[in-house]
């Protein structure tokens, strides 16, 4: 099919091109469809009925690439030309043909496709976000994206409107057509913005195009309104009053102070200081920078200066900080301000707080001195106890002015090396006033635990054949002392009789090794004695036994009773009788105090003297086997 299309577009170029040389001409036929045309829609005829045009059948002709093929229906016979399928300005604006009569001139057809508004104004981005100073003067514009539309004239996009988020009328927009036909699109400001009224916008903007009805493209905009520094702190009162003791301590907080800013960010962050040039020059009081909190930064005097007058400044973070102040009155009240003193001095060797648990009741621990500067006459009305120690520790005194601390009862630094004792100083003032003083006393070591070791007895195994330094066992102990006194060494008990040279024991890992070759038939299970022995002064030690078990492999051969036996054997003896029993021995390691002895009888068979077993042990084969190999050896040598 596609190749007679072909050969009948070249037939009708041909012929085309034929006509132009014989000199006919041709006329232009213009027709107009609307692209909303249903399909079958009658574009119009291809002839005109000029005197010129001979009218149909016509030679249809259509220009490379116009589509008119697939998109139009023409009727040869008759010239009418009909839509195939819906047409689309936006994909084809147009289709041309020539169409050639049989004779007359050649007619140039040119189908226009008008537009109708089939394609809404379009933005795009669904959102958009920009951001504007809030001090940003009126008529400040930010470019927005505009909507597009595929149509022409009139259809394509006519105007935008803010559809709603527009607080207070704060936003209006303005447009403007440019060469490239776009209608461009402007955010301009329309009155005050305040991001502490409203911090942030968002508009719903539509755009229109010209078609009745019009059709309509949205899109949202997003405004964030920045903070700039326009607002100063304020206080939440514009005065503020307080009472402190004269006694209160360093540290101790009187009142806090609170102010706010309504900007943001840095420009909201609020530091307060206090005006040292107009008021508490002393330096009496401090301030948090960041809380307000007000507290004590001198001891106070009640007899030197009863109120104190502040004044106190808020300062925002921002490039050109705002500031606000607020005045503070402090009244200091008199009260019973001399507490009791509490002086301690531990009468260890280096005056740190420690006790040997070697310590008997009675001695003394530390020595204590209390001290009441109100009134010397009042020395002997301070109370002074001592708490805490679990009843390990008292106190004693002559004249409640110096206390001992003494030990009451034993100690003991492993069942509790550390002791928490406060002593409390109360006077009798009204009201009264205490003191106390908390240390924390350490008990020391003495070597009064000697090691020990998991268990009494402890059994090992090794092969006779290990080489030396063959690791066997290892042994551990514990020594609830500490320091050098839980330091330990471990050593074998030198006992010749259990054959303790052949191991040996590494003093820090407690394990034990062989020293030298072992055998299993001079001691199968020797007993060794292990030794742990701390570093205290003097050592304490303890010991365990070690059962080693040496398990025997084949190491002994069998021993004859005689190297040399003499026999006579008369000549008439007949065959199979016996001449000779012959025993060997073997030692054997499991039962050391039992001979495993095996037999050979000789019998004479013939001429000859035979050896047969009569009693074979578990080595008896290896034995004559060996025994073999040697006699060969020695016929070799010789």
């Amino acid at each position: 099919m596609d190749c007679c299309r072909r050969m009948g577009l070249l037939l009708a170029l041909g012929l085309c091109l034929l006509s132009l040389q014989r000199g006919h001409a041709e006329h232009v036929r213009d027709l107009e469809v609307s692209e909303g045309a249903p399909v079958g829609t009658r574009v119009g005829y291809i002839g005109d009925g000029s005197s010129s045009d001979s009218g149909p059948p016509y030679l249809i002709v259509p220009v490379p690439g116009s589509a008119v093929d697939s998109d139009l229906a023409i009727e040869q016979t008759t010239g009418e030309i009909r839509t195939k399928v819906p047409l689309d300005r936006e994909t084809r604006a147009s289709y041309s043909l020539v169409a050639i009569p049989l004779s007359g001139e050649n007619v140039r057809v040119v189908v226009r496709v008008l537009d109708e508004n089939d394609n809404a104004p379009t933005f795009p981005t669904q959102v958009m976000s920009i951001e504007f100073p809030e001090n940003t003067p009126r008529d400040v514009k930010r470019t927005l994206h505009p909507a597009r539309d595929l149509d022409l004239g009139i259809y394509n996009t006519q105007r935008y409107n803010i559809v709603s988020g527009n607080v207070n009328n704060a936003f209006r927009l303005s447009s403007h057509r440019e060469r490239d036909g776009v209608l461009y699109l402007d955010l301009q400001i329309n009155g005050f913005l305040d991001r502490e009224t409203t911090a942030a916008y968002s508009l719903l903007i539509e755009a229109l195009d010209g078609g009745n009805p019009p059709l309509r493209g949205s899109m949202t905009v997003n405004i964030t309104i920045q903070d700039v520094n326009d607002n100063q702190p304020i206080f939440n009162q514009s005065r503020y009053f307080a009472t402190i003791p004269e006694n209160a301590t360093v540290g101790t907080s009187v009142l806090q102070v609170f102010a706010t800013d309504t900007d943001a960010g840095e420009n909201g962050q609020v530091a307060y200081s206090i005006n040292r040039r107009q008021s508490d020059r002393e330096g009496m009081f401090r301030i948090d920078p960041s809380t307000g909190l007000i507290a004590v930064n001198r001891p106070l005097d009640f007899e030197t200066k009863e109120v104190h007058e502040l004044v106190v400044v808020a300062r925002d973070h921002g490039m050109q900080p705002l500031e606000t102040t607020a005045f503070v009155s402090i009244r200091v009240t008199d009260v019973n301000d001399n507490q009791p003193t509490i002086n301690v001095i531990f009468l260890s060797d280096d005056a740190t707080p420690k006790i040997s648990e070697s310590a008997q009741p009675g001695e003394f621990v530390a020595r204590i001195s209390v001290n009441d500067p109100d009134s010397k006459t009042e020395y002997s009305n301070v109370n002074v106890t001592l708490q805490g120690g679990d009843g390990r520790f008292g106190l004693a005194t002559r004249d409640n002015i110096i206390y001992l601390v003494i030990v009451s009862l034993p100690l003991d630094r492993e069942l509790q090396p550390n002791y928490t004792l406060s002593v409390i100083a109360t006077d009798t003032g009204s009201p009264p006033l205490h003191a106390s003083r908390t240390f924390h006393l350490r008990v020391t070591d003495i070597n009064d635990n000697a090691p020990e070791f998991e268990r009494t007895v402890y059994y090992a195994n090794v092969l006779e054949v290990a080489d030396p330094g063959t690791s066997v066992f290892q042994i551990h102990a514990v020594d609830r002392d500490e320091g050098n006194n839980s330091a330990l060494a471990y050593s074998i008990l030198d006992t010749p009789d259990t054959h303790s040279t052949w191991f040996q024991i590494d003093p820090r890992s407690g394990l034990i090794t062989t020293r030298s070759h072992i055998d299993c038939e001079t001691d199968p299970v020797p007993q060794l004695t292990v030794i742990a022995s701390d570093n205290g002064n003097p050592p304490l030690s303890s010991s365990a036994t070690v059962l080693v078990t040496i398990h025997d492999v084949n190491d002994n051969e069998p021993i004859f009773d005689q190297s040399f036996y003499n026999v006579s054997v008369a000549e008439n003896e007949p065959p199979g009788r016996c001449i000779l029993k012959v025993r060997i021995c073997e030692c054997c390691c499991r039962f050391p105090d039992v001979v495993s002895l095996q037999y050979v009888l000789l019998y004479y068979v013939g001429s000859k003297v035979v050896g047969l077993p009569y009693v074979y042990t578990r080595n008896a084969a290896n034995l004559f086997q060996s025994q073999k190999k040697k006699k060969k050896k020695k016929k070799k040598q010789s």
